[in-house]
C-alpha cells in the first residue's frame, strides 16, 4: 500500500473552475485527511500533475482532472508553475473538521468549463502612461537599475499604481515598492472584492485616509515594513553587516506572475544583487490565497558567503508590544497595539520553522539604512528554499483582532495548522 505523504497547504480564490464533465474511462480517488485536532477552514489543497496521474495514468497535453466530493464538484485552478503552457498543478480549497478525511473522485476531462464565483486572490502589476493615466495589467516586467523613490513633491502620481507590483485577498493586501527602496507594505481591507485594480490612480483620493474599502495601515519609512528582506554576513572589512536587498547593488530586478486565480495568486521576482563585489541570485516567489491574513514567500539563494542569514522583519513604529510564540515546530515574532496609521489595533508577526530559525532582532539604530524593526532570521543552505510568512491582522478586518489576546490566538492556532500540513493517503 502506498505510504502517505504531506501535502502543501494553499488557500485560493477568484473565478472559480468547475470541471466539465468526465469525458474518459479514467477515474481514481484521493483521501485527504486533516490531522489537527483544530478545523481548518479554506485550506488550500495542492495537488502536483505527477502525484495525480499516479492515480489516474498518463493524461495527455490538453487534458483536465475532475474532481468530486461528497457527490459535489470542487472549484479547481489550474497552474502552470514552469511556463511551458500546460498545468503542473491543481489548487482547490476545502474545509476540514477536526481529524476529518475526505475521500476525492479524480476523472479525466477533456477541457474545464469556468463559473463566476467571488475572486479571493490577485496579483497585479501596472505601469503609468504619458498621459498620467494607468495602462493594462502586465504579467512581466524588469525595474530600471537603480530606479529612485517617487518624489511625490514633484509628480502626484508614482510610474507604476501603489509604487510597483501588488497582491490581495479577500482579507488584506500587500504592495511592493518596485524601486531602490525595495519595501514592502500593507493596505487593511474591509470588503472582500479585489480593489488594488484602481486604488492610488486618482492622486485625490488618498489611499493614506479611511475609505469605503479601507487603507494603506503601516507606516514603513526605513523599517523592513511588511516582510521586507535582508542579508546579514560579514563585509569586506570582516564585520557583521546587515543589507537590504535594495539599493545600488541591485543589478536587475524581473518580475512574472506564475498564477492569478481563481484559488491563489502567484508571483516571482528575481534578483541579481552583488555582496563584497560578487555575484549573488535570489528568486522570490510569494504567494498569496483566500481566507487568510497572511501571505507565503518562499527564497532561493545562491551566492552568498558563507554562514550568512536571511533575515525577514516588519515594522516597528508607534504604540506596539512585540512577543514571541515558540513551539518545538515553529517561530513566531509579533507585535500588537495601535500601530496602525489608523491608530487603531493592528497585529504584524512573521512565522518560519523551527529548522532554519536562526534567531529574533529588534533593530532600532544599525549601521545601514534599516531602522525600526522587529525582524526573524534563518540558516541559509545550498540548495533548499528559505520559507516565511508575513501576518497582519487589522481590528477593522475582524473583531477578533480588537485585542491582542485575540491576534496571538489566531497566530498560534495558524502555526499549529501550518506544522500539520493535509496527509494524502
Amino acid at each position: 500500500m502506498k505510504s502517505s505523504f504531506f501535502i502543501k497547504i494553499v488557500l485560493v480564490s477568484s473565478v472559480a473552475f468547475l470541471f466539465a464533465a468526465c469525458s474518459s474511462k479514467k477515474s481514481a480517488s484521493i483521501s485527504i485527511e486533516n490531522p489537527s485536532t483544530l478545523d481548518r477552514s479554506d485550506e488550500l489543497v495542492v495537488l502536483k500533475r505527477s502525484a495525480i496521474e499516479e492515480k489516474t495514468g498518463p493524461m495527455a497535453n490538453g487534458k483536465f482532472v475532475m474532481l468530486t466530493a461528497n457527490g459535489r464538484p470542487v472549484l479547481v485552478q489550474y497552474d502552470d508553475m514552469d511556463g511551458d503552457g500546460q498545468w503542473d498543478e491543481v489548487a482547490f480549497l476545502y474545509s476540514f473538521k477536526a481529524r476529518e478525511k475526505i475521500d476525492f473522485l479524480l476523472g479525466e476531462s477533456d477541457s474545464p468549463a469556468t463559473i463566476k464565483a467571488a475572486v479571493r486572490a490577485h496579483v497585479r502589476h501596472i505601469k503609468k502612461n504619458a498621459d498620467d493615466s494607468f495602462g493594462s495589467i502586465i504579467t512581466k516586467d524588469s525595474m530600471p537599475a537603480g530606479n529612485p523613490p517617487t518624489d511625490f513633491a514633484k509628480t502626484p502620481l508614482p510610474p507604476y499604481l501603489t509604487e510597483g507590483p501588488s497582491w490581495e485577498n479577500d482579507k488584506v493586501a500587500f504592495r511592493l515598492y518596485f524601486d531602490t527602496r525595495n519595501g514592502k507594505d500593507v493596505f487593511g481591507k474591509i470588503v472582500p472584492g479585489m480593489v488594488l485594480d484602481t486604488i492610488g490612480a486618482n492622486h485625490n483620493n488618498s489611499y493614506h485616509e479611511l475609505s469605503n474599502w479601507g487603507m494603506d495601515i503601516l507606516h514603513v519609512g526605513k523599517s523592513l515594513g511588511a516582510g521586507a528582506i535582508a542579508i546579514e554576513t560579514k563585509g569586506k572589512d570582516g564585520k557583521d553587516t546587515l543589507m537590504r536587498l535594495g539599493g545600488p547593488n541591485v543589478k536587475s530586478e524581473t518580475y512574472q506572475v506564475v498564477a492569478d486565480g481563481p484559488i491563489r495568486a502567484i508571483f516571482r521576482i528575481k534578483y541579481n544583487w552583488e555582496i563584497n563585489g560578487q555575484p549573488v541570485e535570489i528568486t522570490d516567489e510569494t504567494s498569496i490565497w483566500g481566507g487568510q491574513y497572511y501571505y507565503e514567500t518562499k527564497l532561493t539563494i545562491s551566492g552568498v558567503p558563507a554562514d550568512s542569514k536571511l533575515v525577514a522583519g516588519f515594522a516597528n513604529f508607534y504604540d506596539n508590544v512585540p512577543g514571541q510564540i515558540d513551539t518545538a515546530s515553529m517561530k513566531a515574532f509579533y507585535s500588537y497595539g495601535p500601530q496602525s496609521e489608523n491608530k487603531d489595533g493592528l497585529g504584524l508577526a512573521i512565522a518560519v520553522d523551527d529548522a532554519a530559525f536562526a534567531g529574533y532582532k529588534t533593530l532600532k539604530d544599525t549601521l545601514t539604512d534599516i531602522r525600526d524593526s522587529y525582524a526573524v532570521s534563518q540558516n541559509i543552505v545550498a540548495g533548499k528554499p528559505v520559507i516565511y510568512r508575513f501576518y497582519s491582522g487589522w481590528s477593522k478586518s475582524d473583531k477578533a483582532f480588537e485585542t491582542s489576546a485575540g491576534f496571538t490566538s489566531y497566530l498560534a492556532n495558524e502555526m499549529v495548522l501550518w506544522h500539520n500540513a493535509l496527509i494524502e493517503k
